[in-house]
């Protein structure tokens, strides 16, 4: 048997929304589909702004720009985190401060981040890992407390939730991906979620390739011109017709999702009894949308002796985040080895599982069975 770790799931009538958009001749960005996505996404979920961008990287880009980050301010995250997080900071001159993660949800320690506040800690950027909620009572206090902005990196997170309120509506800004790897997906595309109503009108500016373009077709000027910083974040109508019916079914997909998880946990705990692997963590204020399944080994030999036979058996598991921190660049900041040892001990031994909408029983149960004997065998 050989099990892809991802693969694209069409939910049903993805392609007659192409075909509609293709018909109509109107391939190209803010169109109908974009329209009806932003409407869906801000009714859906309880946001004051949704505009759909080309990517979740492009999406925090904005976010940064609407923070007025300038050269030589600060900002906080976890260094178990996608690089485009901190690269794209670094493009728009900021420094990342970066900190450690919590053993069991792998989201940012919330009591690591004081710590690390200096007078040039400009925003807290957070990523809610695998679609589970960091604390977000005590960050948000933090944040208060010294007048700093949020920034929720939820490209993991679409549809999960902290105590009852959607991950992404929380902060000041929220980033989204639906990159061909996610549970709502559109080859490549992303949605910022502007919270903070000081930035919605500047959002649209931004967004707009930093013309007034959006008030113009409201009839709102007669002429749209150049008034601020921005780029082309818009998403192309051709990509939003596909996200579109994949938003509209959401629950769906979650609920599916969550199927999937569930037997994974189900079956593998025995391992975990027999202290072979740790399984992953959600906690009860958390409702998580089960993006992703890992276990944790006891060792980073365990980890890579465990991917390459599943590999052999036709298994395409894998690892997940290098630490920021221990790469070339971060330690151009002026990190090293050691710096974060949750982060690295969590990265060395952790080991994802094959995951997607369309993944089978048959197919689990493989997975689930040689990743049993592999693991028993080598203890």
């Amino acid at each position: 048997m050989k099990i892809p770790f991802n693969k694209t799931t069409l939910i049903g009538n993805e392609i007659e929304y192409l075909k509609e958009v293709i018909d109509s001749g109107y391939l190209h960005g803010d169109g109908p589909f974009t329209h009806k996505c932003h409407k869906l996404l801000e009714e859906k979920f309880v946001t004051k702004k949704a505009l759909l961008t080309p990517s979740c990287t492009l999406a925090l880009e904005m976010s940064y720009i609407l923070c007025n980050f300038q050269p030589g301010d600060e900002v906080i995250m976890p260094s178990f985190a996608f690089v485009s997080a901190a690269s794209s900071l670094m493009i728009h001159g900021a420094k990342p401060i970066f900190v450690d993660i919590r053993e069991d949800t792998l989201n940012i320690d919330e009591n690591k981040i004081e710590e690390a506040i200096t007078p040039k800690t400009k925003a807290i950027l957070i990523v809610h890992y695998a679609g589970v909620s960091c604390e977000m009572d005590k960050i948000m206090e933090i944040a208060k407390k010294h007048n700093l902005f949020v920034i929720e990196d939820a490209a993991q997170a679409v549809d999960s939730k902290y105590k009852g309120k959607f991950l992404g509506t929380i902060g000041d800004v929220g980033c989204f991906s639906f990159h061909g790897t996610k549970n709502v997906v559109c080859g490549e595309g992303g949605a910022i979620f502007i919270n903070n109503p000081e930035l919605i009108d500047r959002a649209e500016i931004v967004w707009e390739k930093g013309t007034n373009r959006k008030k113009f077709i409201r009839g709102e000027v007669d002429k749209y011109t150049w008034v601020d910083l921005g780029s082309s974040y818009v998403m192309a109508d051709l990509l939003a017709a596909f996200l579109y019916y994949q938003l509209k079914n959401v629950d769906e997909i979650t609920n599916r999702r969550k199927e999937i998880y569930d037997y994974y946990y189900q079956n593998l705990a025995g391992l975990e009894k027999e202290g072979l692997i740790k399984l992953p963590t959600i906690p009860s204020e958390c409702k998580s949308n089960y993006h992703l399944f890992y276990i944790i080994l006891p060792s980073n030999e365990i980890r890579n002796e465990t991917l390459k036979k599943l590999k052999e058996v036709g298994i395409q598991a894998t690892f997940h985040f290098v630490p920021l921190h221990d790469s070339p660049m971060g330690q151009k900041l002026g990190y090293e080895k050691g710096n974060l040892p949750t982060t690295e001990k969590i990265s060395s031994c952790l080991l994802r599982l094959p995951f997607y909408n369309s993944i089978n029983r048959d197919e689990q149960d493989y997975i689930i069975k040689n990743l049993k004997e592999i693991l028993r065998s080598s203890h």
